[in-house]
């Protein structure tokens, strides 16, 4: 070992060099992409991917790299890049169902009276089973479920207290045909536009109207594009936190465990993120000068009658020999509601 004048250990400071490079190179790297604003405070996926860096950093060597807005492309895009491994998680919602067809039976409307029995569904039997089903389908693990939050309609035109009131408005949905079904039972015009042309489409009247959750509302400002919001909450829609399975089993056991348990905290940082934004959107969009009517317990059944069988008849052909998904979430809802 050589020693220099000053008493430093060359020699050793070199050794530890070396291994402290070794380390460093042999660190795993996540990279987490979603598609909502980085954000904390406003943005669920943003607060979910966050607080998951910092628990796996903080108990791990394991690195994230987080990549939110949209950055890695949309949800469709990022679900292909984590099955095959470009990615090793994501959070998304809608896109779940292109990979995994029962999916779709959590975005039957009027299923969940309240977030907190979709809860309990999502983190009971039910919501581990579909999440081992996805997993066959998929090559993709569940390793929780956030929140998108609980979708409300909005128009341009008049207000609407009944099914009734929805009939001819054209309104803009997400481009998975079981939106489409609901929205057509309702009476209204269902109109697919992506997410980034809804804007326009409101403010140059290709469509009269759309439907998102109320903190989504407030926060890409289609509040003040629109001039009246019906509370009917037809559909709670959930966020799928995903990993590549091959990278999850490539990790040490201990690992793992660490991922699993930051996923966990990020899921319920996701849903409380998204049940403030919601609780103050409610008012903010108010003040703003849009329209707000809850419905009363008899329209909401109006609602529901209306939209929720011919969803259901359509789904059950979509899934065909899978159409117990369907049977089974009623079982789980009806047993979380008691």
């Amino acid at each position: 070992m050589r020693y220099t004048k000053s008493g430093s250990i060359v020699g050793g400071l070199t050794a530890l060099a070396l291994v402290l490079g070794a380390g460093m190179a042999q660190s795993q790297t996540i990279r987490f992409a979603h598609v909502d604003p980085e954000d904390w405070q406003s943005s669920k996926k943003g607060a979910a991917a966050l607080i998951f860096k910092n628990i796996v950093e903080g108990e791990s060597d394991l690195m994230v790299d987080l990549y939110p807005a949209g950055s890695l492309g949309n949800e469709n895009e990022l679900v292909e890049q984590a099955q095959e491994g470009l990615t090793q998680v994501v959070m998304v919602s809608g896109a779940m169902s292109r990979v995994c067809a029962a999916a779709q039976v959590l975005d039957i409307p009027f299923t969940f009276s309240y977030p907190t029995v979709a809860w309990e569904v999502l983190d009971g039997p039910f919501g581990r089973d579909l999440a081992a089903h996805c997993l066959e389908e998929s090559g993709l693990r569940t390793l929780a479920y956030g929140e998108t939050g609980v979708r409300h309609f909005t128009n341009s035109v008049r207000e609407v207290r009944t099914p009734a009131d929805m009939e001819g408005l054209r309104i803009r949905v997400q481009p998975i045909p079981l939106y489409v079904e609901m929205v057509e039972a309702l009476g209204a015009e269902p109109t697919p536009v992506p997410w980034t042309e809804v804007p326009n489409a409101l403010a140059t009247g290709v469509v009269d109207g759309q439907e998102n959750p109320v903190g989504v509302i407030y926060g890409n400002n289609l509040h003040e594009l629109q001039e009246y919001m019906t509370l009917d909450g037809h559909v709670y829609a959930t966020d799928f936190l995903l990993i590549n399975e091959e990278f999850f089993q490539s990790l040490s056991p201990a690992d793992q465990a660490v991922v699993s348990r930051a996923a966990k905290v990020a899921g319920l940082m996701g849903r409380a993120i998204q049940q403030f934004t919601s609780a103050e959107g409610v008012r903010l969009v108010a003040e703003a000068g849009l329209q707000v009517y809850a419905p009363t317990e008899e329209e909401i059944g109006m609602f529901r009658d209306a939209a929720q069988p011919a969803v259901v008849s359509w789904l059950r052909e979509e899934l065909g020999d899978q159409a117990d998904w369907i049977d089974r979430l009623n079982d789980a809802v009806t047993a979380a509601s008691n």
